[in-house]
């Protein structure tokens, strides 16, 4: 592949990189969860949201002005988008933990979100293997990997929230963490639904 066309499928790969370091410091904080600490936390990631941005608009100018890209321009506009909805998604999780004031972390919160993190890692390499596509025999494990990690989201999705209600006698408790769980379910399927971009593409130019 030309350096010219390896500029996106490089570009691509930083942007999973901002998700994936999104997930881990989402992991940091809530590992060590301060309240007093919480306003601090969200302005570290959105500098990092806030860059992962920067990334796509350089995507999309580049892509103006192209005159011939590797891949159709609308699959570049949508996987791009969908790589920064990830980033998107882990922040959503912080933005709620300081929104509602949470002062106290639930363990099944960090077993979720770990799961999360394992799910951006995944996609990390199945994004890095993509530039590749045409000839790689590994993508497309990779991207069952993907898949495979979301469902145990949603596993563990059902079972917290079923817990939640079971357990939880409080109805604010209940309506807050009820949107937590919901947000970290969202940061594995948006890591799905970049999995589900980079199949298509790659069955549209086989």
């Amino acid at each position: 592949m030309s350096k010219h066309n390896k500029f996106y499928f490089e570009e691509f790969i930083e942007c999973v990189a901002f998700a994936k370091t999104a997930a881990k410091l989402l992991i940091e904080i809530l590992n060590n969860y301060k309240p007093e600490s919480i306003k601090s936390s969200l302005e570290k990631m959105h500098k990092i949201e806030h860059t992962a941005d920067l990334e796509k608009h350089e995507i999309i100018e580049k892509l103006v002005k192209e005159f011939i890209p590797p891949i159709e321009r609308e699959d570049i506009i949508s996987l791009t988008q969908e790589i920064d909805d990830v980033t998107d998604a882990f922040e959503d999780v912080l933005m709620k933990l300081y929104m509602y004031n949470i002062q106290e972390i639930r363990k099944d919160a960090i077993e979720f979100a770990r799961v999360a993190l394992q799910c951006a890692e995944a996609l990390h390499v199945a994004v890095t293997e993509f530039a590749n596509f045409q000839k790689s025999t590994t993508l497309h494990q990779a991207i069952i990997e993907v898949n495979r990690l979301e469902e145990v989201g949603d596993q563990i999705y059902l079972k917290v929230v079923h817990d939640l209600f079971a357990e939880e006698v409080d109805p604010r408790t209940l309506i807050i963490w009820e949107e937590i769980y919901y947000r970290l379910e969202k940061c594995c399927d948006q890591c799905e639904d970049v999995a589900d971009v980079i199949e298509t593409i790659v069955m549209k130019n086989k």
